[in-house]
């Protein structure tokens, strides 16, 4: 289907460009949220006599969106979830969990504007986009934890799954340390202090 973008949208391209998408993409994304009209030729009348009303809205829109990026970029949102000692999440965070907490901490964002290629399934560290507006995208931190103190370590860059695994390695080396001299001592010796006192008791 050919269509009008009355917005930028993704790499399809710019107000006023004439594209062509998936009949689906359009029918059920890109004209019923108004981001774009169908190519015909009363549409394209349309959009040319509202052209610099809409640039204008557009302009003003991605103002607005950038002064609140500025206040919403960074921002880093703690989510304490369940996990295994592997660091694997008993379930996992999606784009309505960042937008929750994201709003607690008083930003107006919406389900819809957080982007995540998948949801996130382990604890750590993890970057995610947010876009406030088609030209305005911002990046906040998520901090996905098993408990605030695990919360903090992380937010002081701390890898804590790592730093799990360096300690079992060295909890293995000492056992293998131990393991390699217990068989040094022959089976029978006994402690100098045993040994002194059957003596004694032989004399006697």
């Amino acid at each position: 289907m050919d269509i009008i973008l009355l917005q930028r949208v993704g790499n399809l391209g710019q107000i006023g460009d004439v594209v062509t998408v998936k009949d689906g993409y359009a029918r059920n994304f890109l004209l019923p949220q108004k981001k774009a009209l169908r190519a015909n030729e009363a549409n394209k009348k349309v959009f040319e006599a509202n052209r610099d009303k809409l640039e204008a809205e557009n302009t003003e829109r991605r103002s607005e969106a950038e002064k609140a990026g500025e206040k919403v970029a960074g921002t880093e949102i703690v989510l304490i979830r369940a996990a295994s000692n592997a660091g694997q999440l008993y379930g996992s965070v999606n784009v309505r969990d960042v937008a929750e907490a994201l709003k607690a901490k008083g930003h107006d964002i919406d389900k819809r504007q957080v982007v995540m290629g998948s949801p996130i399934k382990t604890i750590g560290m993890f970057d995610v986009t947010v876009a406030l507006h088609p030209e305005v995208e911002i990046t906040v931190k998520a901090n996905v934890a098993r408990s605030d103190d695990e919360a903090e370590l992380q937010s002081q860059g701390v890898d804590i799954l790592a730093q799990a695994a360096e300690d079992e390695a060295d909890a293995r080396a000492g056992e293998g340390f131990q393991e390699a001299i217990d068989p040094d001592r022959e089976l029978g010796d006994l402690p100098p202090a045993e040994t002194d006192a059957d003596e004694g008791s032989d004399e006697a």
